[in-house]
């Protein structure tokens, strides 16, 4: 018992004498200073920056924008902690001391993390981390024992041949790691969403970016994790060449296709939404475009898988990347003895009176509807019909088959008649001669 009180005397007398020094006021002084230069330099910033003084507008990135009006508040916290770690070497040569100076920088970090915790973090696992892990560092940084810890924990090791374990490395990696993942997360969502808002750029382009962003961004996570570790990465960069020469041989339409949909992304040959025929025929609508494959939808429900590499070396046809205005053609029959200026009036009419087919006085010449003879068949006389439309005649739009009985409808009110093959069979030997009409 009296050894606690002669202890918690003497810290009452250490403490008297630091409060009761002239150091004590001088570093308070410091302390003040460094505040009021915090407040003072986040003023002039958020007043002289747009996207801190100006409420957020619409565009491409207004939710990165409505995200740094959100987070502003912080900025005053991150110049103050910034500002103290600057006083306190300053304090330590001019005074000969910095332990307050110290204690009201992490009083500033443990207010700033606790403050990232409320505001920007929704994680459960890195919330915990904050809190039990962060939290109690800036205390102990506060307090001038986190290099005691350290110790403490580097002290905790084993040694597995040349490979140096302990308890801190540990402890580290995996708060790191944690930290680093959930920031990669929140970066790579937060990029593909700026970057598929890019509306100057075609949606193949975006997604394509997307990716690579997102490659980019868990590669860089991945480098920094070994560094953390302790891993040198010279050998691995050793390794790694050596294994993707190995590999090189065994993958080699893999990387074709990842080079093939780089190659996609710079030439824009195909992007989401456009309508793709194959060589072979199969066609459909590009609905997925990834570093792998294509994926093309047609109009009865199925997808067709294409590797990129067949964009690259073999020929198809996109109907509709530049234009989506596209030409189609009917066929059918009249009689012989047809008034075809008539006819041709009435199909014109019947074809322009279609809601999705091209027509009007703002419509091209060589884009309106048209009804010309295309042969003399044996039967009769062979029409052709031309017209434009917006997209495909396919799937939803139909047009094609709405036309086609648009026509026969007018033909039957109009009393023109669509012909059928007859034969005249002639009977040899029959000494009268008769013929028999079939």
């Amino acid at each position: 018992m009296e050894t606690v009180l002669s202890r918690a005397d003497a810290i009452w007398q250490q403490m008297d004498d630091h409060l009761t020094a002239p150091e004590f006021y001088l570093q308070t002084g410091v302390v003040l200073a460094a505040i009021v230069i915090a407040y003072l330099l986040a003023s002039v910033v958020t007043a002289r920056l747009r996207f801190f003084r100006d409420a957020p507008d619409s565009g491409g990135l207004s939710n990165l924008r409505v995200s740094i009006q959100s987070y502003r508040r912080l900025f005053v916290l991150v110049l103050m902690t910034l500002a103290l770690s600057i006083a306190a070497p300053i304090s330590k040569d001019l005074i000969g001391e910095a332990w307050l100076v110290r204690a009201a920088q992490g009083l500033a970090l443990v207010f700033l993390v606790y403050s990232l915790v409320r505001h920007i973090v929704k994680d459960g696992a890195v919330v915990l981390i904050l809190k039990w892990i962060a939290l109690p560092l800036a205390v102990f940084y506060m307090l001038g024992w986190l290099d005691e810890v350290i110790v403490y924990l580097e002290g905790i090791s084993v040694d597995l041949g040349n490979i140096h374990i302990s308890l801190y490395a540990i402890c580290r990696t995996v708060i790191f790691g944690i930290v680093l993942f959930w920031l990669g997360r929140l970066s790579n969502a937060t990029g593909q969403r700026v970057i598929r808002n890019q509306s100057a750029l075609d949606a193949g382009t975006r997604e394509v970016a997307a990716k690579l962003f997102q490659i980019g961004i868990f590669t860089l996570i991945i480098l920094l994790l070994l560094n953390i570790m302790g891993i040198d990465l010279t050998a691995l960069a050793v390794f790694g060449g050596a294994l993707g020469v190995g590999l090189g041989f065994g993958l080699q339409q893999i990387a074709s296709n990842f080079i093939s949909g780089i190659i996609i992304l710079i030439d824009r040959s195909i992007t989401i939404g456009d309508y793709i025929e194959l060589e072979d025929g199969r066609a459909g609508t590009l609905r997925e475009l990834t570093m792998r494959s294509a994926t093309l939808e047609t109009f009865d429900g199925k997808d067709i898988m294409v590797p990129n590499e067949q964009f690259i070396t073999t020929v198809f046809t996109n109907w509709t990347h530049y234009d989506k205005k596209q030409r189609y053609a009917l066929n059918f029959q009249v009689a012989y003895d047809t008034d075809l200026p008539k006819l041709f009036e009435i199909v014109r009419d019947i074809v322009a009176s279609h809601p999705k087919v091209l027509s009007g006085e703002d419509v091209p010449l060589s884009q309106q509807p048209d009804a010309e003879i295309e042969a003399f068949g044996d039967s009769g006389i062979d029409i052709l019909v031309e017209y434009w439309m917006e997209g495909i005649d396919d799937g939803e739009n139909r047009v094609g088959a709405d036309l086609l009985l648009m026509i026969w409808t007018a033909l039957k009110a109009h009393r023109i008649e669509i012909p059928f093959p007859q034969r005249e069979i002639k009977i040899l030997g029959d000494e009268k001669g008769s013929k028999a009409p079939s």
